[in-house]
């Protein structure tokens, strides 16, 4: 429990309620969702794989991995989203999603090399120890498994678009939903994966036009960028 931050806890459990709306705060999460899930789908393969979704909030990622065929659990330490991520899975009658409050890191210890797929998107950057959250998704990875990570790299450009035009121009996020300094730039996350034990595979960029209001995958990872990662084999 000590790689948590209890602001960061109580910042999305207040807005919990609003999680499947998507035209809430949460709009961004529910318009890249199909391209994230593609991009893991693509790679990895996710009907009938047993998957984690680290970091699942309200269950928008995991609940889609379980439409798509995928036996998943999610996990975080927010309980009141872990709330709605559940009630809203009952009301779809999506099957093969169980949800649980408990850390990576604890997780790891109950079950490791237990997982095909673990994902952990727009995380790390809310924790007070990436590389500890880096660690425990390896170790939830049984040996070939594949581990995925979406992030926010640190630069002026990313503060600029991700902060001052998201948060305070256009509106995308709530104001204060990101703190530069947390951010991690795409060779460190690489370095706490291999570290790790995890070989890199392959990196992603996401990208907004906001005359559009659409997002695409793209290969310039300086702002918002996704990267794929696989345990050695045994």
């Amino acid at each position: 429990m000590s790689n948590v931050d209890a602001q960061e806890l109580a910042k999305f459990s207040a807005l919990a309620h609003r999680w499947w709306d998507p035209e809430s705060e949460f709009r961004p999460l529910h318009e890249i969702n199909p391209l994230r899930l593609d991009w893991i789908d693509g790679l990895a393969g996710v009907r009938g794989q047993r998957i984690v979704d680290v970091g699942c909030g309200g269950g928008i990622l995991a609940e889609a991995m379980a439409r798509r065929g995928a036996r998943v659990t999610g996990i975080d330490l927010a309980a009141k989203p872990l709330g709605v991520a559940r009630l809203h899975a009952l009301e779809s009658g999506v099957a093969d999603l169980d949800y649980r409050e408990i850390a990576a890191e604890a997780l790891a210890t109950e079950q490791p090399g237990a997982f095909d797929v673990v994902t952990c998107m727009e995380m790390l950057e809310h924790v007070p120890d990436p590389a500890s959250t880096v660690r425990a998704c390896a170790t939830l990875a049984k040996p070939g498994g594949w581990v995925f990570f979406s992030t926010l790299s640190r630069n002026p450009k990313a503060f600029l678009f991700a902060i001052v035009g998201a948060e305070y121009v256009l509106n995308l996020l709530p104001r204060g939903t990101h703190e530069y300094a947390r951010f991690i730039r795409p060779s460190e996350l690489a370095r706490h994966c291999r570290d790790a034990g995890l070989e890199l595979r392959a990196t992603q960029g996401l990208g907004y036009n906001p005359f559009t209001r659409r997002y695409r995958l793209q290969p310039d990872t300086s702002v918002n960028y996704l990267l794929a990662c696989r345990r050695a084999p045994a």
